[in-house]
């Protein structure tokens, strides 16, 4: 015995129960993998093998190699062997599945059936996984190609549009403008379906004060209420909106009043209509546009000296962060 081996008696059982506790802590997580369904076919050759051979590392019969190998050599030599550090799990388990896998051959070359199986299930998902797949591309295409063909469909296939239930009204109101006012009154007339179906007309601004008083006046219309009156600034000019009112018919209609951006004029109504008084001043203050005929035609919100008109789109404001 050499001095080493006097001094340490006991290294190569330790290094043996080292080697061996690795073998069992690496078989034990094999088999947790088995249960739980996350078992490669590699380990799973390697987890059979291990049960079927006798004398492998970890099943406490057969110190390792490198622990005989060191005895022999330090019986023949007289020398203690250099020490040998335990494989890990890790380092040891491509050599004994290469083991196994040339064991199996010699033995006919049959692999356990739960070995077989994991590839099968493992192709299975993804052939499942790669037809959800087409199948989820081949919808996308389907709708897309669907709604192509919709766009692409010439209008007079549709369906024709049923009529709105108060184009009869508008069509007379069309109709009483042109026979109290004059021929070219109506620029345009179209029903609002958005609004309820209710009947529009674009009338001409030099035509807006004679229109208006028919709106009052006439049996057929009687619209003594001026709901009211709005500025739309449309970029290439100016509008304003009349909503009308007849409370005896109770019948509703929207006027139209369009004028150009520079220099912008429509009448006043206060003389049919007095209740469109403040209405006006506030869309002069806030829009610019000049209502010839108003009594008393001022700002209303902003000051006097104020420069500019808010609410069209082209206004600076002298400070914006006010």
């Amino acid at each position: 015995m050499t001095d080493k081996e006097k001094e340490n008696p006991q290294e190569p059982d330790i290094q043996s129960k080292l080697t061996k506790s690795d073998g069992k802590l690496e078989t034990n997580t094999i088999e947790y993998k088995e249960k739980q369904g996350n078992l490669s076919i590699e380990e799973h050759n390697e987890l059979h093998t291990d049960s079927e051979s006798t004398g492998s590392v970890g099943d406490g019969t057969t110190p390792p190699a490198g622990s005989s190998e060191q005895s022999a050599s330090a019986a023949g030599t007289g020398e203690s062997a250099p020490e040998t550090p335990p494989a890990s799990g890790a380092a040891q388990r491509p050599d004994r599945a290469a083991a196994r896998s040339a064991a199996a051959a010699e033995a006919g070359g049959t692999v356990p059936a739960a070995a077989n199986s994991a590839a099968p299930i493992e192709g299975a998902a993804a052939e499942d996984g790669g037809d959800k797949a087409k199948a989820a591309a081949e919808a996308r295409a389907a709708r897309a190609a669907a709604r192509a063909a919709k766009t692409a469909a010439p209008a007079e296939d549709a369906p024709p549009k049923p009529p709105s239930p108060n184009q009869p009204l508008l069509d007379r109101l069309v109709e009483i403008l042109k026979g109290e006012v004059a021929g070219d009154a109506v620029d345009e007339a179209f029903i609002n379906e958005i609004d309820g179906h209710r009947p529009f007309v674009v009338i001409r601004g030099e035509h807006w004060v004679r229109a208006a008083e028919v709106f009052l006046q006439h049996e057929e219309l009687q619209c003594g209420y001026l709901r009211s009156v709005s500025g739309v600034d449309l970029g290439n000019q100016l509008e304003v909106v009349y909503h009308l009112l007849s409370i005896p018919l109770r019948k509703e209609y929207g006027v139209r009043v369009r004028t150009e951006r520079e220099a912008p004029s429509v009448p006043s109504v206060v003389s049919v209509w007095p209740t469109a008084d403040w209405n006006e001043r506030e869309i002069y203050d806030l829009l610019g546009i000049d209502f010839p005929g108003h009594p008393n035609l001022t700002r209303i919100m902003m000051p006097d000296e104020w420069v500019g008109h808010p609410l069209r789109k082209d206004y600076e404001a002298y400070d914006p962060e006010v």
